[in-house]
């Protein structure tokens, strides 16, 4: 298949880079405000949603998981992440926030408004379509 060279594709695919390239900034700028590197936040706020293996961890953020070992032993000697055994397997071990890393979480999401803001002057039918474009786009 060729890739698509139109003049609109390749204004969406610009338009898609800045919009990422300007969430990770501000997330990089929210998770110093706590101390945190971006990977320490990103590690921190999918586990302040469950439980999770360091493997799958590293498979969703696409990295290996001896950084995941080092970002998790960093969290986890500032008492924002804890390992514990596997209830299903005891031989696995899983990373879980703390309630202080729950509370670090939160508040890390809470200062994120790059996207917010701007979606907040869509209406809820272009969110909507926004939100099933990207799906598609994704293969959701």
């Amino acid at each position: 298949m060729t890739p698509r060279t139109d003049p609109l594709t390749l204004e969406v695919v610009e338009l898609i880079g800045e919009v990422v390239s300007r969430y990770h900034a501000e997330y990089d700028e929210a998770a110093a405000q706590h101390a945190l590197t971006g990977a320490q936040a990103r590690v921190l706020g999918l586990l302040s949603v469950e439980a999770t293996p360091m493997r799958r961890i590293a498979r969703k953020l696409k990295c290996e998981p001896s950084n995941i070992t080092g970002i998790v032993d960093r969290l986890e000697a500032r008492g924002l992440v804890e390992r514990r055994p596997d209830p299903a397997d005891r031989r696995v071990k899983l990373a879980a926030a703390t309630e202080e890393g729950r509370r670090t979480a939160a508040k890390l999401r809470a200062s994120l408004d790059f996207a917010r803001e701007p979606l907040g002057g869509l209406s809820e039918d272009e969110r909507t379509a926004l939100r099933d474009l990207l799906k598609r786009m994704l293969g959701n």
